[in-house]
């Protein structure tokens, strides 16, 4: 664990990323974006996924392909969507983080707001987030619910307005350096977990856990897990 600034007030809620902290979703979605821009000649590596994660996919594969040196055209965009959605559909399979569930079980029973900030549409979400989990959030922000998604700070800003909450008394926990810089922009509290991506790619945090545990033990240490 690294500690940046250490959690000095005890949060109203805890708001979540989905992909990469609650579900380990991100090796599935990394296959899918490769296969479907390989017929472009575009070959992405892991860690450009990976950095992006969060992002709305529109930006992500316009700067993929501007990369690569290819104007991006409606039919690119649409080809390459309904490809790399189909692919992940084929793919996926649902993995809950180890700790993840009773984590969020634990807060909930104790009394504190719940939220999610996901770059996945609402139709995504339903594919990858187990129904009984879903349940547990008071308000969850999607991909296609704004107008600019991580690394702006309106994803993080809407989850806090619609949790009727300040972002001062909200802790956000992120795992990729755009939903970080979202997080802080937004004015709120965050950690980042080291599922998906190594400490130098998380240094904007204010603190940094390998686990549920570490987390758990900082926000109410009644949630052990």
């Amino acid at each position: 664990m690294k500690i940046i600034n250490r959690l000095k007030f005890k949060p109203k809620a805890i708001i979540c990323d989905m992909d990469g902290v609650i579900v380990d979703s991100l090796p599935y979605h990394f296959l899918a974006w490769y296969e479907a821009l390989r017929p472009l000649g575009i070959s992405v590596r892991c860690i450009d996924v990976y950095i992006r994660e969060g992002e709305r996919w529109q930006k992500s594969l316009e700067d993929l392909l501007r990369g690569s040196g290819i104007s991006p055209t409606k039919e690119t965009f649409k080809r390459v969507f309904t490809a790399r959605k189909k692919l992940f559909k084929n793919r996926f399979k649902r993995f809950v983080f180890k700790g993840a569930r009773e984590f969020l079980w634990c807060l909930k029973k104790r009394g504190y707001a719940l939220g999610m900030v996901t770059g996945t549409t609402k139709d995504g979400i339903k594919e990858i987030l187990p129904k009984g989990i879903e349940k547990l959030f008071d308000f969850i922000v999607t991909g296609d619910c704004v107008k600019k998604g991580k690394p702006h700070p309106e994803p993080y800003l809407r989850a806090v307005k619609g949790l009727k909450l300040k972002p001062s008394e909200c802790v956000v926990i992120e795992n990729a350096p755009y939903g970080v810089l979202s997080a802080k922009r937004a004015g709120t509290f965050c950690i980042a977990l080291t599922s998906s991506l190594p400490q130098e790619y998380l240094k904007k945090a204010d603190i940094i856990a390998d686990n549920f545990d570490e987390i758990s033990a900082m926000i109410d240490k009644a949630c052990s897990l």
